[in-house]
């Protein structure tokens, strides 16, 4: 978990005692943590470039396991007052992971591509979250996603021996423990050259 999460426009910081920082874009009021309290870690939604968008949003984690949201909540990514047992938070384009104490995932938000479709995942230790898809790493070091698959970002099948795993626009990465990179998914700007 993360206590420092940058998003397109905006970046997050969490203090020593538990308060939280933000700064940059504030269009849909993602830097509106004044008053967050007992945050372990945070984490920042993505925006696209179009310049039709700009809305993000803001996870937190607090350290009894409850999550709070603030941003834009246009798709539910911000509907996250439920969620309890919470160990990690991951924060996309209009979506919102979290893994729980026993190593299931939810998901909220935008799940037009299925990026969502995260219910069945277990043993999951860590999560990112591309634009249109959603990475865990399992316990076993194998690599699981959900979402679109257009340009192979979701071809991880056959990765094993993970230790780390991120999620770009439309790339995925994952570290092995030999410390060599294996890369899934558009590369036509060099992302996993």
């Amino acid at each position: 978990m993360s206590v420092l999460a940058a998003g397109r426009r905006h970046s997050v910081a969490v203090r020593s005692d538990g308060t939280v920082l933000a700064t940059g874009h504030n269009g849909a009021r993602e830097c509106e943590v004044l008053g967050w309290s007992g945050v372990v870690g945070v984490a920042a939604g993505n925006v696209h470039t179009a310049t039709n968008t700009g809305r993000s949003h803001t996870v937190g984690l607090r350290s009894d396991g409850t999550v709070i949201a603030t941003g834009w909540n246009g798709d539910g990514q911000c509907e996250v007052q439920e969620w309890r047992d919470m160990t990690t938070v991951a924060a996309g384009w209009r979506r919102t992971l979290g893994i729980r104490r026993n190593g299931t995932v939810i998901a909220t938000g935008r799940n037009v591509e299925a990026q969502c479709d995260v219910g069945e995942w277990t043993e999951v230790v860590a999560i990112a979250c591309g634009d249109w898809h959603s990475v865990g790493l399992r316990s076993d070091g194998t690599a699981v996603t959900a979402g679109s698959n257009q340009r192979g970002q979701s071809e991880t099948h056959a990765w094993n021996g993970l230790i780390a795993v991120s999620a770009g626009y439309l790339h995925t990465v994952g570290l092995r423990h030999n410390g060599t990179v294996v890369a899934a998914g558009a590369s036509g700007a060099g992302e996993w050259d």
